[in-house]
């Protein structure tokens, strides 16, 4: 059925209009991304389409990717695009909330800075986290992308940016694509490493955080890093 053939209090612009947007089903949400349909399918149907050929839910919508989403009958590169732009604006919010300073004093704090940027990558990312002696996050320094199993890094791409903005101390963040964010004997030894680099150069490793999906794992309160 066409949106316009819909009673006016069931299309969800109006809908989300009169309710506010949260009274609307995720189907509703997508059919306002997707905004139109096409001669066969009403935005609502393209909607239930793109969300039926997700196996985890509305979750793994992050995960998807141009060539998954037009491969969905009705959904070409714009319409992609537009969906996997809104995917990518929530992230950013997510990872940025208004009037919230940057610390830290926490790693469930770093955490969920990195979890909605990281959980559905399908490849490690590594991040260090540049932090003052105030204990403020100066910058975050994207270090490597590493293959779907292993990140490979290198003392000196990891302090090198640290060196440069006289930080105090680091946490490193990186992802397991697997969804699971227990560390592996690489994690243990690579982090050992850059601690000892780092007690060479006067900057503190404060923690090293993985991240999986939707949970994350601390080295410092598992007591791998003192």
């Amino acid at each position: 059925m066409q949106i316009k053939l819909l009673p006016e209090k069931e299309r969800p612009a109006e809908k989300a209009w009169l309710n506010g947007v949260e009274s609307l089903s995720n189907t509703e949400l997508l059919a306002l991304i997707i905004h139109t349909g096409t001669k066969d399918k009403s935005a609502l149907r393209l909607a239930e389409d793109v969300l039926g050929t997700l196996d985890g839910g509305i979750g793994e919508l992050g995960r998807c990717c141009k060539e998954e989403l037009t491969e969905i009958d009705g959904i070409g590169k714009m319409k992609a695009c537009t969906i996997m732009a809104a995917v990518e604006l929530g992230k950013r919010i997510s990872t940025n909330p208004a009037g919230r300073k940057l610390s830290a004093s926490s790693s469930e704090d770093v955490a969920a800075l990195f979890m909605e940027e990281l959980r559905y990558l399908q490849k490690e990312h590594f991040r260090s986290v540049l932090v003052n002696a105030k204990g403020d996050i100066l910058s975050v320094d994207k270090v490597s992308v590493g293959e779907l199993s292993s990140t490979v890094v290198h003392p000196r791409e990891v302090f090198a940016m640290a060196v440069k903005k006289s930080a105090a101390a680091v946490i490193f963040v990186h992802n397991h694509p697997s969804g699971d964010p227990t560390p592996s004997m690489e994690d243990i030894d690579t982090t050992q490493r850059l601690v000892e680099a780092g007690q060479i150069l006067g900057i503190r490793v404060l923690d090293h955080i993985i991240i999986g999906d939707g949970k994350y794992e601390s080295l410092r309160r598992k007591g791998i890093i003192t």
